[in-house]
């Protein structure tokens, strides 16, 4: 059984654990760090299973092989989370390259220079490298200028390293952050005022008015109505054929 373990300052892989610890006797180091002592493996490894814990050589090269007390599984997790870290900080200050024109547009300058502004934010150093092409091979003024404008504009949280470089068709510069200094954080809208902006009732929509219509569109609607309807006969009544001269 093998884990991970730090050994004068390095990482060691292979360790040996518990029964697979060849030393005839060890020095011994207790789960807080305590002294006990050179010992015989055997007891050592007893005095470990006797707080449920692992026996680790964590100076196999020593006269006698150091050996600690531990919890195997947590010094493998906090080892492994170690490794990460140093990979991370390994990552994060590790050179980045950031290419552009001798010619470039003030947008798109701006564009370079944000970017610039978050590689520099993560602790990582830029090379910013400008290529000539054609007649721009007779221009190197361009990228000098370029560079001073870019140097300018960073000033707050990098600082150039050397002076330009030619290399053929290349000028290169680079770029470091600056010790101490922390690139301005966008302002950001406070929670408490977006959600009162949100909650905040909105203005309800003005009702216009309607104009009265016209009277006279509005008799010449009833008198369609009037004309649509239909003629009922109706039979006269006895009045109606007295009225007539009619007799029974």
């Amino acid at each position: 059984m093998y884990a991970l373990a730090e050994v004068n300052g390095k990482i060691e892989r292979e360790v040996r654990v518990n029964e697979r610890i060849r030393a005839r006797e060890v020095r011994l180091i207790d789960e807080n760090g305590a002294q006990l002592g050179v010992m015989p493996t055997q007891e050592a490894l007893r005095v470990a299973r006797g707080k449920n814990l692992d026996l680790i050589e964590v100076a196999p090269n020593a006269q006698p092989p150091v050996c600690r007390i531990m919890d195997y599984g947590k010094h493998k997790y906090e080892q492994a989370k170690r490794e990460r870290e140093t990979r991370k900080r390994g990552k994060a200050s590790e050179v980045r390259l950031l290419r552009m024109k001798p010619q470039i547009s003030k947008h798109d300058l701006d564009v370079k220079v944000r970017k610039l502004r978050e590689l520099l934010a993560d602790g990582s150093k830029v090379r910013i490298s400008i290529r000539f092409r054609g007649r721009e091979m007779s221009k190197p003024e361009l990228a000098t200028e370029l560079f001073s404008r870019i140097g300018q504009e960073l000033a707050d949280i990098a600082q150039v390293e050397g002076s330009p470089r030619r290399e053929g068709r290349t000028m290169d510069m680079m770029v470091a952050p600056k010790p101490g200094a922390r690139p301005p954080r966008e302002k950001k809208e406070k929670p408490e005022k977006a959600e009162a902006e949100r909650e905040a009732p909105k203005p309800e929509p003005e009702v216009q008015a309607q104009a009265p219509e016209p009277a006279q569109k509005v008799t010449a609607d009833v008198e369609k109505q009037v004309e649509q309807q239909p003629v009922v006969e109706r039979p006269l009544k006895s009045q109606d054929a007295e009225d007539s001269g009619e007799t029974g």
